[in-house]
């Protein structure tokens, strides 16, 4: 009787260690899947057997899953299948190479500012592996907690149309790993509102030594908590505050000022340029009178102006006589013209701001005022008809200026060099010394009017010849 033995085939099916998914780097904690195909041995029920560097229990079946993979599994991995009396080789040796450091995706903005109305364009990669599906994440200000804006997504670019604090990461596998987050990336909106630069005051040419404020005005952005950017000429550390002060201007703060509003991730528009023109030298006012003289019981007007500018208020100023001290009249007038009723040395000067900038005093302006006495004209003797070689003083009398410190001017055919006193005195007149005589008296600003006129006639002196 024959003997009965056991025996086994070795086959050459193809057999092959593959990875379930094709990723070419592995990190640590990752859940993974090798898989045993052997080819041309469908229709056989197969058990398997796999050599591993790390597993005392190797599993029996086509699939080999490791759980949260560590860097100990890191090495080859081989396979072979047996159906009843049938055994492969082993396949060739699949090399694991796992990584011990987390990856950490990186997050590129295509810009960091989104023009009003506008978009940007997010990319979201993990470096030097593939597999991943990525998780977007937003802040809408510093305080607040990030939101996930997409989940899952297998696109690694994404267009935004927020402002706000972006960050990603990726995932892969099931259970899903994920990589550390992104370092933040800050997108920031433009606003469609745009600001206005005004000035207070509002004047764009001011001199050396004003204080201007520089404001910056968005419309609709009340009660936003706003931080303002400055672009100005001599900005070093621009302010973050809606308001720029200027302090004594130099010439060196002229030019121009425009702002933008900033809250959280949202820009407004840059606004538009408003120039500043900052003059070294100090204007002077300019005085101008209608007239000089004040007829009597009547005025005259004054005005005042500083050229080239605007926002002047003014203060005026009156002496009543060369030696008097001046006395202010009117300050801090907004009308630049005023009308006066008396005499005297006047000038003007104006103001503007706070604290409150002068200009230089403008020059002084005389004006005289005619006063309601009038003078009347005597002769001593009071001869209106004298002949050739008579002594004769024509004299001025002011009624009610007795006392006063008058200066008298004359009116009369022959005077060359008139007299300032009351009396003008001829001696051995001429027929050149007829004529009519008038005079007015002045003392500082005030003028009486002038005389009615006194008519002399000198006549040749008569010879009475005896027979």
């Amino acid at each position: 009787k024959p003997a009965v033995g056991c025996f086994s085939f070795s086959v050459r099916n193809r057999i092959t260690v593959k990875l379930q998914h094709s990723w070419s780097q592995i990190f640590t904690g990752e859940t993974i899947t090798l898989r045993c195909e052997i080819q041309g041995g469908e229709g056989k029920v197969w058990k398997y057997e796999w050599t591993a560097p790390n597993t005392n229990s190797p599993p029996t079946s086509s699939e080999y899953r490791i759980s949260r993979v560590s860097v100990s599994h890191s090495g080859d991995y081989r396979c072979r299948g047996s159906s009843d009396y049938l055994l492969t080789g082993w396949s060739d040796a699949f090399t694991l190479t796992v990584s011990s450091s987390k990856p950490r995706a990186t997050l590129t903005a295509q810009s960091s500012v989104i023009p009003a109305g506008g978009s940007v364009t997010l990319s979201c990669s993990v470096e030097g592996s593939a597999g991943w599906k990525f998780d977007w994440f937003r802040r809408d200000s510093v305080s607040s907690k990030a939101q996930l804006t997409r989940g899952n997504e297998a696109n690694r670019v994404i267009s935004v149309s927020q402002g706000g604090l972006y960050h990603c990461r990726g995932g892969r596998g099931d259970p899903v790993y994920y990589t550390e987050d992104s370092s933040d990336v800050t997108v920031t909106e433009t606003l469609p509102s745009k600001p206005t630069v005004t000035l207070q005051p509002s004047w764009t040419q001011i001199y050396s030594g004003e204080t201007v404020t520089v404001r910056c005005e968005i419309q609709g952005g009340e009660g936003a908590q706003w931080t303002y950017e400055w672009r100005a000429a001599k900005l070093n550390t621009p302010p973050t505050s809606n308001e720029y002060r200027i302090i004594r201007a130099t010439e060196s703060d002229s030019g121009g000022y425009s702002c933008r509003g900033r809250r959280d991730y949202f820009f407004s528009e840059w606004s538009d340029i408003i120039t500043l023109t900052v003059s070294s030298s100090k204007p002077r006012a300019t005085l101008t009178a209608q007239s000089s003289i004040l007829p009597a019981g009547g005025s005259v007007t004054l005005s005042c102006s500083v050229e080239g500018s605007a926002g002047w208020k003014f203060d005026w100023f009156r002496r009543d006589s060369v030696s008097s001290k001046v006395q202010l009249m009117r300050g801090n007038e907004a009308n630049r013209v005023i009308s006066v009723s008396q005499g005297g040395l006047y000038h003007c000067r104006g103001g503007r701001g706070d604290p409150v900038y002068y200009t230089e005093d403008s020059s002084d302006v005389t004006v005289t005022e005619t006063l309601p006495s009038k003078p009347t004209v005597t002769l001593q003797p009071s001869w209106t008809q004298i002949y050739s070689g008579e002594t004769v003083t024509v004299r001025c009398e002011i009624q009610g200026g007795e006392g006063a410190q008058w200066t008298y001017e004359w009116r009369a055919a022959k005077l060359n060099t008139p007299p300032t006193s009351n009396e003008y005195r001829i001696i051995r007149a001429t027929e050149s010394d007829s004529g009519g005589y008038s005079c007015r008296g002045r003392r500082d600003y005030f003028f009486s009017e002038w005389s009615d006129i006194i008519t002399l006639t000198v006549s040749c002196k008569i010879f009475i010849q005896s027979i």
